[in-house]
């Protein structure tokens, strides 16, 4: 056998790299965990800037005065266009890893973040048409698809005991180009004032191709990375595949909804200036980001349907909050039940995605499989299941747009959109409930009850 340090070095040519064997502990100490590490830190730099412009609309529209004819329906269906495109694309770039290699995939998506960025810096005046607009906002969805295929990417770099922590810091780091590019229009608007739109998509430009660089110069391609076609099929007729999309709809759809929404919310329903709003709406994303690894921990603690049941009941209780404070025009109550939602939708994306392989590893051990096997088809069917769940998942934030739009469109305010998240949230929670945590009646046989491993476990 070649030593792991120079078997990790092999090369077909360029940036590929032949072998790849991270549960080989000897191959990852003597170059694997290296070459992995220096993967993930500028797979995150190029994810957290898809986020960024996945979500630039959301700081766009803070811009976009009573000059530019826009009313509040209007913003949240060009912020709704960007998170359908992103949720959409996020499908055929899982799949793009394998085709194209992964450091070849993020140079090429990274690059391709220039043209929403540089069509947004040239439509971004009044007198720009809306379908002008709305094109352009269609357009930024494409950094919604960076999530899908680092974390693919990511997930062959590392061994299986360490692809939570992995995934988790490539995850939160992406996560938090949300808070950034909100933070960055709060600045510019407090320095420039809310005329010069064109100074955010300005400093974006020089980021975006040096992330491209970055990921030219230091990051690799696996060669053994192949697409599992059979698994993408199996994954698709599982009905777990489903139900754990509809329940990241209510987690992760709601984190990328409520980030779009939060600042044209403020400004709609509470009167904020665009400065002060862009001063509070960062703070959500940010808090939701920077707790999502919690979730995963506290998944594995206590196992992740626990978590995942609890939070859903922890999002209708402040949901209720936000309603309240809606009915009573409490800005303060308003923005305490927020801010908690997106802490909680933070931590139940740790704990819903942590759910997905400790659900297929129980449907193996349904299946009669065991040990080395069981964990085979686990890890073969959550990885292919992943990007399907991740997408669905993201469409739960274009359904919150178009809430809060047909709601401020009809009533002038959002409560009637707090309502209608406030059953969905129900809906999850007794979904959860019913699938992962329900006992069996006495003397019955459920085909989830294996005695070696339960879903409740997960």
């Amino acid at each position: 056998m070649t030593a792991p340090s120079t078997t990790v070095a092999a090369r077909k040519g360029g940036r590929w790299i032949e072998h790849w064997d991270p549960e080989d502990e000897t191959f990852w100490r003597e170059g694997g965990e290296r070459i992995a590490r220096r993967n993930l830190l500028y797979s995150v730099v190029s994810e957290h800037i898809g986020f960024s412009i996945w979500t630039l609309w959301s700081v766009m529209v803070l811009f976009m005065g009573p000059e530019y004819g826009v009313d509040p329906a209007g913003k949240f269906f060009l912020i709704g266009t960007a998170t359908l495109v992103g949720a959409i694309v996020r499908v055929p770039y899982t799949f793009a890893v394998a085709r194209f290699g992964g450091r070849n995939w993020t140079v090429f998506s990274a690059l391709l973040l220039l043209v929403p960025t540089v069509a947004a810096y040239v439509v971004m005046e009044p007198g720009t048409s809306y379908t002008t607009f709305m094109v352009v906002a269609a357009l930024a969805g494409i950094g919604g698809g960076n999530f899908a295929s680092s974390m693919t990417n990511i997930n062959s770099f590392f061994p299986l005991r360490k692809k939570g922590w992995a995934l988790g810091l490539n995850a939160g780091g992406g996560n938090v180009g949300v808070p950034v590019v909100q933070l960055i229009g709060l600045l510019v608007i407090g320095t420039a004032g809310a005329g010069h739109p064109r100074i955010v998509l300005g400093i974006y430009l020089p980021l975006i191709i040096g992330a491209a660089v970055c990921a030219a110069l230091f990051m690799d391609n696996l060669t053994p990375v192949t697409n599992d076609t059979g698994a993408a099929r199996e994954a698709v007729r599982d009905r777990h595949t489903w139900i754990m999309s509809f329940l990241y709809i209510g987690t992760f759809g709601s984190f990328i909804g409520y980030s779009f929404a939060f600042g044209l919310v403020l400004q709609t329903q509470f009167g904020r200036t665009p400065l002060q709003a862009a001063s509070i709406t960062f703070i959500g994303p940010l808090l939701g980001s920077l707790i999502r690894p919690v979730g995963g921990v506290l998944a594995d603690r206590y196992g992740g349907a626990r978590i995942t049941l609890g939070n859903f009941a922890a999002m209708a209780l402040a949901t209720g909050v936000v309603v309240l404070a809606s009915v009573i025009e409490s800005l303060t109550v308003f923005l305490i039940g927020f801010v908690a939602l997106f802490l909680l939708s933070g931590l139940g994306n740790g704990s819903t995605y942590k759910m997905i392989p400790g659900i297929f590893r129980t449907r193996a051990v349904e299946r009669g499989l065991t040990g080395e096997a069981a964990a085979a088809y686990g890890r073969r069917l959550s990885g292919a299941s992943m990007g399907l769940i991740g997408a669905v998942g993201a469409l739960g934030g274009l359904g919150i747009n178009l809430a809060f739009r047909q709601s401020f469109q009809t009533a002038g305010t959002g409560t009637s959109a707090f309502l209608a998240f406030l059953v969905f949230y129900g809906c999850c929670f007794a979904l959860t409930w019913a699938v992962y945590l329900r006992k069996a009646p006495a003397g019955a046989v459920r085909a989830e009850s294996k005695p070696t491993l339960s879903y409740a476990e997960v």
